[in-house]
């Protein structure tokens, strides 16, 4: 078996919790469904990057509403979002959000209790890394999860690195999928 390795080297783990890598697309949509209050956070690469011919944001939303998860809109997604038909439930600054996700007291996007699930999709690799460190470190009242191609040490769960944007494509479908099925 082969070490993931972080997309930026510098965030290699040397201490004992490392997220857990989840390859199966029915094991990630069971961790989804499981959450009472799960939350969607959004980047703007959600509007740049494609996979075949549908915009990552397509897939976003599609997620969204299949497990009926809350979105927050960071930096210039809400736009597209409500192009899109959906209207988030919120729209803060990516720092903004995880500032108020550490906090155990704050009540959620929707004023009925703080998440217990926060994903990520979208984000640049960097600033997510440094955010999931943050709530890794500060929020241990929540579970985080990355829908992103690249390993992120920080998150409670992460996908492997896919090397090809098929293999990435092939597990969104696939979650999707699995959102869409009634049993939890």
């Amino acid at each position: 078996m082969t070490m993931t390795l972080p997309y930026h080297r510098v965030n290699v783990l040397t201490g004992t919790k490392a997220a857990r890598i989840i390859e199966d697309p029915s094991e990630y949509a069971h961790l989804i469904k499981r959450a009472s209050r799960p939350l969607l956070v959004l980047g703007p690469r959600i509007l740049t990057m494609s996979l075949g011919e549908r915009l990552l944001a397509e897939y976003a939303v599609e997620i969204a509403k299949a497990a009926d998860i809350p979105i927050c809109a960071t930096a210039h997604t809400q736009k597209k979002l409500l192009e899109l038909g959906v209207q988030p439930a919120s729209n803060y600054d990516l720092i903004e959000i995880i500032n108020h996700l550490k906090d155990p007291e704050w009540r959620g996007v929707k004023k009925e209790g703080n998440h217990d699930l926060v994903i990520f999709l979208g984000v640049r690799t960097d600033l997510g890394e440094q955010g999931l460190s943050t709530l890794k470190h500060f929020a241990p009242h929540l579970k985080t999860m990355t829908l992103c191609k690249y390993y992120y040490p920080n998150a409670s769960y992460s996908l492997p690195n896919f090397r090809k944007d098929e293999q990435w494509k092939e597990f969104l479908d696939k979650l999707i999928e699995n959102l869409k099925t009634k049993e939890a």
